[in-house]
């Protein structure tokens, strides 16, 4: 099984992150190639319906993806995730026994957090890389740039809310590891088994983080290390990028 820090570094190389909800696992085999068609082998799958596990289940056995599970909130979700075969959860808030039982199965775990307490309260539990939700009733890209200010070793991935036009808003930001985001994934188009325009948000979404993604890294050549990546953790290591 690929290590967390692995698994953290293929979602920032792809700086997105698409977030689905399957009504049925059915769906899962030609959401799977749509992805793959689009240039984006990566893929949130949300316990926001009980065809996730076994849709979870369906996209791993590929071999070809990165697959996590989003609207994670217990341990038994976890547990469900992992035995399914994801690789990374997403949990809309910060669950210190979620985190926990990620790092004793050794998953990448990427909590929900918005104030500065909740960001703490992430350090404490050895978190670098946190979810930033709902991002864009939370204050968007301006209320990311202020939590840079006095926690510039974490990094995160703003999901809710974010769609194309304002995508590159929030991946130039120095302390955005990746964009979550359903808009290349509608609901109503993967129940309609229309992916081939799910192909076509994907691949448009691609082009665009790619383009912003290359200035962000000629510009992080020259200022250091990103946040959410320490090469020395100071703290004990959840699995979870850093600390």
């Amino acid at each position: 099984m690929p290590d967390p820090e692995s698994i953290l570094t293929r979602v920032r190389a792809h700086g997105i992150v698409p977030v689905v909800v399957l009504d049925r696992a059915e769906q899962a085999l030609g959401l799977a190639q749509a992805l793959i068609d689009g240039g984006l082998p990566l893929a949130e799958v949300t316990f926001r319906t009980a065809a996730a596990p076994a849709a979870i289940a369906a996209l791993a056995e590929r071999g070809d993806l990165t697959v996590g599970a989003g609207t994670v909130l217990t341990p038994q979700q976890v547990d469900q995730a992992a035995q399914a075969g994801a690789r990374f959860i997403v949990s809309p808030g910060l669950s210190q026994a979620v985190v926990a039982r990620c790092g004793e199965l050794g998953l990448l775990c990427l909590p929900g957090a918005i104030t500065p307490t909740e960001v703490q309260a992430g350090l404490e539990l050895g978190l670098s890389t946190l979810k930033f939700f709902p991002a864009a009733s939370a204050g968007g890209p301006a209320a990311l740039a202020a939590l840079g200010g006095p926690f510039r070793q974490v990094a995160f991935v703003p999901t809710g809310g974010v769609g194309l036009a304002d995508l590159a808003d929030y991946l130039t930001l120095p302390n955005v590891a990746a964009v979550g985001g359903s808009w290349m994934v509608p609901r109503a188009a993967l129940a309609a088994g229309d992916f081939d325009r799910v192909r076509q948000l994907t691949a448009e979404a691609v082009q665009t983080a790619a383009s912003v993604l290359g200035r962000k890294s000629a510009a992080a050549d020259q200022a250091g290390p990103a946040p959410g990546c320490h090469a020395e953790p100071s703290a004990p290591d959840h699995g979870l990028g850093g600390n």
